[in-house]
């Protein structure tokens, strides 16, 4: 079954094609449930279903046979919510509902309201499940960059996702204090406190001026103590960068804490280094501590404790998730940059020799993002160094603008954002269109409530009869909504709201164009109908924004009611 909410029509319609399918296979069921979508074409009806072509070797007949079975079936489960049934192609049905199904499944919507799609998992065949999600985990030395803003948007957009479909998501940043980078920050810092130029190696920016006036007398403090402040006022700094981007955690984690002794208890890393060596899965070499990961899918074997005793890097991911194991959660999900992609196969390896389940961690690798100015290659500050900083982006183009065009697409393909088009205020900006569309129906909600009517229409065709083409297309559009939760939280692919969102603000232009809401002449069912229709809409469109972390305005700049392009 479909992981969509219980309150969804669809779901309850999908229930009726289950109880047809067991009617006419006499209680099998085929290997595959069968398919409930939109057909491509409006005129082969509301949706098309492919149960009849799951069913020849049950039932022992050929495809059309059994569409006409199943039809009878629906007509007696559906009665008069069912308009139309036909058979087209090899053995598709396409259906039609009833006007009366279509207004019942709206009331479904507006009773459901800023609830509707959500906890889709609580009532579904995958499980809500607790889910640690680690993401962006930038680097304390420097401000959060171009690629950690989009790790920001994608993952505070999945863990908003996961969280409306029902699952209970722990929000983790990873700070990496330490090891070498920390001392090459605090040598950095305190050069720069001397009036003089970091180490070859060191960082760079002006940003690391910045943060050396703040700290005092790092020019002469000991080089422990000016790393560890710069590492604070940094890590201070990402953290009011990220909440001003709508990205906040629930923990800043502490890589530094990792290697803490607490009086008689072992640090973390020892203890994850016992659990390997009880289970055999590391080995002492050259002076050397090896973990086997090698027998777990990755290409060698990866050096733990160097011979000379400092830990690797690796050393500390693998007491990370370790940690992360001990405290309980159903699934851990890393969101990594695009320069990680090596590390996916050793992680995974460490986490099962660790006494993980392998099929129970995800790692998600983002792609990279170019800014482009009018089709060039754009030239940002250069305060952070030789990265772009995600305050620079935001002092571009927004934090709603910023925040659509970084989850427009998946995760895992590169995006070339395009500024000039991202600052438009115009129907060639997406989210602007959208944010639009959700201003107008606001707009005229309250006009509506004002008792507010516009002229009469010369047709009266549209001001009264039965459900129009253009409500029936924006009424099937709402009813995706659950469909559309569940299927982007399964795949970890919020970019499909961006898409969901923009078609159904589309759609709504379409109806609006056709269907007058508010004119004087309108009978007052058919008023009533499309005012419910612009209320869902709103719902929905705001829910869809607010899982993206984009606002959804009441008003915009323009007049809520001028045309759309």
């Amino acid at each position: 079954m479909n992981a969509a909410s219980s309150a969804s029509p669809l779901h309850r319609l999908r229930t009726v094609l289950d109880d047809a399918v067991l009617n006419v296979t006499g209680g099998e069921r085929p290997k595959s449930a069968p398919s409930l979508e939109r057909p491509k074409q409006a005129a082969h009806g509301d949706y098309a279903t492919n149960a009849a072509m799951l069913l020849p070797k049950i039932v022992g007949a050929a495809p059309p046979m059994i569409a006409e079975r199943l039809t009878v079936a629906l007509q007696e489960y559906l009665g008069d919510d069912l308009a139309g049934i036909e058979t087209a192609g090899p053995g598709f049905l396409n259906l039609r509902l009833s006007d009366a199904w279509l207004l019942g499944a709206l009331g479904t919507v507006l009773e459901a309201g800023e609830g509707y799609g959500r906890d889709g998992a609580a009532g579904s065949d995958a499980a809500a499940e607790s889910i640690h999600l680690e993401f962006v985990s930038n680097n304390p030395t420097g401000p959060v960059h171009i690629g950690g803003a989009r790790g920001a948007a994608f993952g505070s957009a999945l863990a908003n996702l996961l969280t409306f479909h029902g699952h209970r998501v722990h929000r983790e940043y990873y700070i990496n204090d330490f090891g070498n980078q920390v001392e090459l920050f605090g040598r950095s810092l305190q050069a720069r406190a001397k009036g003089e130029e970091p180490p070859e190696e060191g960082y760079q920016g002006d940003y690391i001026t910045e943060v050396a006036a703040q700290i005092p007398d790092a020019a002469t403090r000991p080089l422990d103590e000016v790393a560890t402040e710069g590492i604070a006022l940094m890590v201070a700094q990402q953290r009011a960068s990220l909440e001003a981007f709508g990205t906040a955690f629930d923990e800043w984690f502490s890589e530094k804490s990792l290697h803490a002794v607490n009086g008689d208890e072992p640090s973390a890393v020892d203890a994850a280094f016992a659990v390997l060596a009880e289970r055999g899965q590391s080995y002492e070499q050259d002076g050397a501590l090896f973990l086997r990961t090698s027998e777990a899918g990755d290409d060698k074997d990866r050096v733990l404790v160097r011979s000379d005793g400092r830990p690797t890097y690796f050393a500390s991911d693998v007491a990370y998730h370790h940690h992360k194991r001990t405290r309980g959660y159903d699934r851990v999900i890393d969101v990594l940059g695009a320069d990680h992609h090596g590390y996916v196969a050793r992680i995974e390896a460490a986490f099962e020799e660790l006494g993980g389940d392998r099929d129970k961690i995800e790692l998600l690798i983002t792609q990279f993002v170019n800014l482009y100015e009018n089709g060039e290659r754009a030239k940002m500050s250069k305060r952070a160094g030789e990265f772009v900083a995600l305050d620079d982006l935001v002092a571009e183009i927004g934090v709603d603008a910023a925040r659509w065009y970084l989850l427009a697409r998946s995760h895992d393909t590169t995006i070339d954002l395009e500024l000039t088009e991202a600052r438009e205020q115009s129907a060639e900006n997406p989210v602007y269109y959208v944010q639009y569309a959700h201003a107008r129906i606001r707009s005229i909600l309250e006009r509506a409530a004002a008792g507010e009517t516009t002229a009469a229409r010369d047709d009266p065709a549209e001001t009264t009869g039965p459900i129009t083409p253009s409500e029936r297309e924006l009424l099937l559009a709402l009813l995706a909504w659950p469909d559309e939760v569940a299927e982007a939280a399964a795949r970890r692919a919020p970019h499909r709201l961006t898409t969901y969102a923009l078609s159904l603000a589309r759609d709504f232009t379409a109806f609006y164009r056709d269907c007058p809401v508010l004119a004087a002449d309108l009978d007052p069912e058919v008023r009533q109908r499309r005012l419910d229709l612009c209320a869902a809409t709103a719902v929905v469109l705001k829910s869809a924004l607010g899982l993206l972390g984009v606002g959804a305005p009441d008003r915009m700049e323009r007049d809520a009611d001028e045309p759309a392009a």
